[in-house]
C-alpha cells in the first residue's frame, strides 16, 4: 500500500494525526485492483438484475397466468425464475470468491508491510510501546480493509445500483406512492450521515483501547510466574477488568448510535409501509392499479429499502475500516532508522576500530546519563566496562551497537562517523550477547542457527562445541532438536546463556558486545564459557560489561564508569596498583 508506506517524516510527534478518507482509500486500495473490482461490479449488476426477476414474474402470475389459466405461460414463468435464481446464486459465489478472497489477500499483504515497518523503527520506539499493543496494530487495525474490497464494497455498490433501478421501476408503477416513500427515506439518510460522523472517532479510540488491553494481557501472561510468586492475581484481574470496561463503554457508545439508526429505519419504514397500504388500496379501489401491480410495487420497494437500511451496517463497517487505516497510516508515517539521509557510507572492509570522542547522551532532555565519554577500542582489543548499577555501562553498549544515537560528540568505526554509516553495513558485522538473552520458541538448533539459517552442519557443530552447548544437549533425548518453550523456559539460565553465546559464535561478527554474558552461569559453566569467549573474542573488537571482575582480568583496557563518567581506566594490574575505585570493587568481590 504505497500511500501508507511512503509518507514518512523525521519527526512524527509534530504531525497531526493522519486521516484516511474514502477518496484516499479509493486511490491507494481500490484503484490498483481496478480490474478485479470491475469484474466484481459486473457480477453485482448481474446479481441485482436477476434478483428483480422474481417480483416481475409475481406480477405476471397474478395479472396474466392465474386470470387466464395459462399453463404454458406458467411453465415459462417458472423456468425464467429458476434461471434467475441460478444466475443470482452463481454470481454471489463468484463475488465472494473474487472480492472477499482478494480482500483477505490484501489484509495479509498489509500486515506484512506494517510488520516490516515496525521492525525498521528505532529501539527508542519499542522502549515506549507495549509489544502487545503493536501486535494489535499489526493484526487487527488492517482487518477493516476487507470492507473496502470485499463485503462492504459489494453491499455499497450493489445496494446503490439495486436501489436506483428499483426507484425507476417504482416511479413508472406509481409516482405518488414512490414520492410518499421517498420522504421518510430521506430523513433516515440525514440521521445516518450524522451518526457516522459521530461513530468514526469512537472506532478510532476503540482501536487504541483494544491495543492497550491486549498489551497488558500479553505482559500478564508473559509474567505469570512473577504474578503468582507475589500473589498478585487479584491486582492483575482488577487492571484487566478496568481495561475491558473501557472497551465496553466505547462499544456501548457506538451501539447507541447504531441502535438510533436501526430504530429510525424501523419507524420510518413502518410509516412508509402504512402509507403504501392506504394509497395502494385507494388506487386499487379506483381500478387504477391491479393486484399484480400492487404486489410488484411492494416487492420492488423491498429491493429499494433493504440496501438503504443496510447502509447503516455498511457505514459502520466502512467507518471502522477507515479508523483502522487511520491508525495504520499513523504508524507507517513514523521515521525509520534508515530514514536518516546522513547514513550513506558503507564499510566494505570492516576492521572494528571503535572510538568514542566526547560522547554525551540523555534519555530525557537536559538529563545526561553520559558526560563526555572518550576512549579507543582498537581492532581485536577487549574493552571492559565496570561500575555500579545505573552508572551508564549499558548506555555505552547501546551506543556502540547503534541502538542509541549520541546527543553530542562522535563515535567512529574504522575512522568513519558511525552516524553516517548505513546500519545494515555496520550491524552485519555486529554480535550481541545480553544478560537476559532472548530465545525464540522452537528447538535449540533453530535458535543457534537464527543469525545464519543457511550455515553448514560443520559450522553449527563448531559453535555448539565452542560454547559447550553439547555438554548438556548430549544428555537430552532429542539433542539439538529439543524444544525449549517460550523464551526458553524449559532450560536453566546457564543453558540459555550458552545457546546465546553459540548463536554469537555462529554469526562470526567483527565487533562483539557482551552484556553480563556470564552472569547466569554457575562456577563450572563459567569456566567453560570463559574458554569459549576467549576463542570468540580473538581478533575481534569486544565491549564487555561485567559485574564479576574476575572475568575481565585479561581485558586490554578496563573503564570504570561512575555517574556517567570514566572515573578510571587501565588494565587490571594498573588499576589494582592505583588502589582506587576498581581496587575497592575487586577486593570487595574477592572477600565475598
Amino acid at each position: 500500500m504505497k500511500h501508507l508506506q511512503d509518507k514518512n517524516t523525521s519527526d512524527s510527534k509534530t504531525k497531526s494525526k493522519p486521516k484516511v478518507t474514502l477518496k484516499t482509500a479509493f486511490k491507494t486500495i481500490i484503484w490498483p485492483r481496478r480490474n478485479l473490482v470491475l469484474v466484481g461490479l459486473l457480477l453485482i449488476v448481474i446479481r441485482s438484475l436477476s434478483g428483480l426477476i422474481l417480483p416481475w414474474q409475481s406480477k405476471v402470475l397474478l395479472d396474466k397466468v392465474v386470470p387466464n389459466k395459462d399453463y404454458a405461460l406458467l411453465y415459462q414463468m417458472v423456468g425464467i425464475v429458476v434461471v434467475a435464481i441460478t444466475v443470482q446464486a452463481v454470481s454471489s459465489f463468484l463475488l465472494t470468491r473474487i472480492l472477499s478472497v482478494q480482500a483477505q489477500y490484501l489484509i495479509s499483504e498489509l500486515r506484512a508491510q506494517v510488520q516490516k515497518k515496525v521492525l525498521s523503527l528505532p529501539i527508542s520506539f519499542f522502549d515506549n510501546t507495549k509489544s502487545g499493543a503493536l501486535v494489535s496494530r499489526i493484526m487487527s487495525d488492517v482487518e477493516g480493509v476487507r470492507n473496502l474490497i470485499g463485503t462492504g464494497l459489494v453491499q455499497l455498490v450493489g445496494g446503490t445500483f439495486t436501489a436506483i433501478v428499483s426507484l425507476i421501476i417504482l416511479i413508472k408503477l406509481n409516482a405518488w406512492m414512490t414520492l410518499f416513500v421517498f420522504v421518510p427515506l430521506s430523513i433516515f439518510a440525514i440521521i445516518a450521515l450524522k451518526a457516522f460522523k459521530y461513530i468514526r472517532p469512537i472506532f478510532r479510540k476503540r482501536g487504541k483501547i483494544n491495543a492497550e488491553v491486549k498489551g497488558r494481557l500479553t505482559e500478564t501472561l508473559a509474567g505469570v510466574r512473577v504474578i503468582k510468586a507475589f500473589n498478585a492475581e487479584k491486582q492483575e484481574e482488577e487492571v484487566f477488568e478496568k481495561g475491558v470496561d473501557l472497551l465496553f463503554q466505547n462499544v456501548k457508545k457506538s451501539l447507541t448510535a447504531t441502535a438510533l439508526m436501526t430504530s429510525s429505519s424501523t419507524f420510518l419504514i413502518g410509516i412508509a409501509t402504512t402509507g403504501i397500504m392506504g394509497i395502494g388500496g385507494y388506487f386499487m379501489i379506483l381500478g387504477e392499479m391491479t393486484t399484480g401491480d400492487f404486489l410488484f410495487f411492494t416487492l420492488v420497494l423491498g429491493f429499494m429499502i433493504a440496501p438503504i437500511v443496510q447502509m447503516s451496517n455498511i457505514g459502520s463497517q466502512l467507518t471502522e475500516a477507515l479508523a483502522g487505516l487511520d491508525r495504520t497510516e499513523e504508524l507507517m508515517q513514523l521515521a525509520t532508522e534508515d530514514d536518516d539521509e546522513n547514513r550513506t557510507l558503507e564499510l566494505p572492509n570492516f576492521k572494528g576500530d571503535l572510538e568514542f570522542k566526547d560522547v554525551s547522551f540523555a534519555y530525557e532532555e537536559n538529563k545526561n546519563v553520559l558526560h563526555n565519554i572518550s576512549f579507543k577500542a582498537p581492532s581485536g582489543s577487549v574493552i571492559a566496562l565496570v561500575g555500579s548499577s545505573g552508572s551508564g555501562k549499558s548506555t555505552i553498549a547501546g551506543l556502540s551497537a547503534t541502538f542509541l544515537n549520541p546527543n553530542s560528540g562522535e563515535i567512529t568505526i574504522d575512522g568513519k562517523n558511525i552516524a553516517e554509516v548505513k546500519l545494515n553495513s555496520f550491524r552485519k558485522n555486529l554480535g550481541v550477547v545480553l544478560q537476559d538473552e532472548f530465545l525464540f520458541e522452537g528447538s535449540i538448533r533453530e535458535n543457534i542457527l537464527f543469525p545464519r539459517p543457511n550455515a553448514t552442519e560443520a559450522q553449527l557443530q563448531f559453535a555448539v562445541k565452542s560454547a559447550y552447548v553439547n555438554e548438556f544437549t548430549d544428555r537430552f533425548d532429542d539433542g539439538l532438536e529439543t524444544l525449549i518453550g517460550e523464551r526458553g523456559v524449559k532450560l536453566s539460565g546457564g543453558q540459555r546463556q550458552r545457546i546465546a553465546i553459540a548463536r554469537a559464535i555462529l554469526a562470526d561478527p567483527k565487533l562483539i558486545i557482551l552484556d553480563e554474558a556470564t552472569s547466569n552461569l554457575d562456577t563450572e559453566s563459567e569456566g567453560l564459557i570463559q574458554k569459549s569467549l576467549a576463542e570468540l573474542t580473538k581478533n575481534r573488537t569486544t565491549i564487555v560489561i561485567a559485574h564479576r571482575l574476575s572475568t575481565i582480568r585479561k581485558a586490554d583496557q578496563i573503564l570504570v564508569i561512575e555517574n556517567g563518567k570514566i572515573a578510571e581506566r587501565g588494565n587490571h594490574n594498573e588499576l589494582i596498583e592505583k588502589q582506587g575505585r576498581y581496587f575497592d570493587l575487586y577486593t570487595y568481590q574477592a572477600k565475598i
